[in-house]
């Protein structure tokens, strides 16, 4: 068992061992990978922004099939069938549910009427109270070494900010993989650290071989942060594809947007109607321009070529800066064990 210092809020909350979170990463929070995360002690999300509803139903019965451990799920409330994946969450009793963008009022009164938590992922203190007035129970702040969509702001200046705003337990994500910056964090007066690109990079993770190797070559200053993707800024290990995005006229881009809006309808099954209710919904939430909306197909589409078809030359690699510290693949049961040990060496030092 931890020590008292280290069994938190987090882990009360979301009934696991350990305060640590695997956070849902598109094609890469799997049922296999998120079952060895709570196996393993944490908790972990699942994946669903790019599902399909139907599929959505059977990753979370497999999860069930897998582990006998809370979990939680992640999609996009904005997303072709959202409503559908809403049931599905509620009717098999998934411990939580996280999101970002455009927070749907109904959805969120939905979880609280089951007794789902809401655990939305903010990159503003101002994000973080609205979340809560919205009916968050726990937040997940995420600094500018995160990856994925991030912001500007670092972990150690957005951390505390979120701290003093809320009233509701916080959760440190963005550069995030050892004992020690779990200690910290908690100093910083979070209740536990998520993790997305340490997760990534475990025995049960799906991601192929060669898209595992991208990663481990590239250093922290491999791993900028781009808008040629979809508008947003989103950090990513750099490599050919994004050398070419950055390189690339507006025409360009605009054509390969609209092949990936095209792709990601016949992967969805959304009717036309649906993506441009989606579209216009993140339009009007996220204040995105016009230019933004036509490329948001681009992410999911250009990850899935890297993290499913591995192709990492071809494909975006969604990363975080702590990438360039990590040389090892453990498994979730492995990796949680060891940050622990380091966690309670770094207390004990402390003391």
């Amino acid at each position: 068992m931890p020590s008292a210092v280290l069994n938190t809020a987090l882990c009360e909350t979301l009934g696991c061992r350990f305060p640590i979170i695997q956070t849902a990463m598109g094609w890469v929070a799997t049922p296999e990978l998120v079952a060895g995360t709570c196996n393993g002690g944490g908790f972990g999300f699942l994946a669903a922004a790019t599902s399909r509803p139907e599929q959505a139903e059977a990753d979370i019965e497999k999860v069930k099939n897998l582990t006998d451990k809370p979990f939680g799920v992640n999609f996009l409330m904005e997303q072709p069938g959202a409503a559908a994946i809403v049931d599905s969450i509620i009717r098999h009793g998934a411990k939580a549910a996280s999101y970002s963008r455009s927070p749907n009022k109904d959805f969120i009164q939905k979880f609280k009427d089951a007794g789902i938590l809401c655990v939305p992922t903010v990159g503003a203190a101002r994000h973080a109270e609205k979340a809560v007035e919205l009916g968050a129970d726990m937040i997940v702040a995420q600094g500018g070494e995160g990856g994925g969509h991030t912001g500007s702001v670092p972990t150690s200046l957005l951390l505390p900010q979120v701290v003093a705003a809320v009233e509701v337990p916080v959760v440190a994500a963005g550069g995030f993989h050892s004992g020690q910056g779990l200690v910290a964090a908690l100093a910083y007066g979070a209740v536990g650290i998520a993790m997305g690109t340490r997760f990534l990079l475990t025995k049960e993770s799906p991601v192929p071989e060669d898209t595992a190797k991208r990663y481990f070559a590239a250093s922290v200053m491999d791993v900028p942060i781009t808008t040629q993707v979809d508008g947003l800024p989103q950090r990513v290990v750099r490599n050919e594809l994004v050398q070419e995005l950055e390189a690339s006229n507006s025409a360009t881009l605009l054509i390969r947007a609209l092949r990936s809006a095209l792709e990601y309808r016949k992967m969805t099954g959304a009717s036309i109607s649906e993506l441009l209710s989606a579209a216009f919904s993140m339009q009007k939430n996220d204040k995105l321009t016009r230019a933004q909306m036509i490329m948001a197909a681009n992410a999911p589409i250009l990850i899935r070529r890297a993290m499913v078809e591995g192709v990492p030359s071809e494909g975006v690699l969604p990363s975080g800066q702590v990438t360039g510290l990590i040389e090892d693949q453990p498994s979730c049961e492995e990796l949680l064990s060891r940050i622990m040990s380091e966690a309670e060496e770094a207390l004990a030092r402390l003391r």
